[in-house]
């Protein structure tokens, strides 16, 4: 599962298929449904600071996650 972390005007100027947008400044309300997600998390945004802060968090968490970094350089990793 990806999850990107950018704003959702970000999202919608592309993104990985697939991947399910939830902005930084809205994942705190989002707790519960991303603790629920039963695969490993990839977290995105564009250069990998804001997805590292969701990662941080959700590890601590106790999620199965890790910081994918920008959209586009983990897209040319063929998911």
């Amino acid at each position: 599962m990806i999850i990107d972390v950018r704003t959702r005007e970000e999202f919608a100027s592309g993104h990985i298929d697939g991947s399910k947008n939830i902005p930084i400044q809205e994942i705190l309300d989002h707790v519960d449904e991303i603790k629920a997600i039963q695969e490993p998390i990839i977290f995105c945004c564009a250069s990998g600071q804001r997805s590292g802060m969701a990662t941080q968090y959700f590890k601590e968490q106790g999620v199965d996650c890790s910081n994918g970094g920008g959209w586009r350089e983990l897209q040319s990793t063929n998911l």
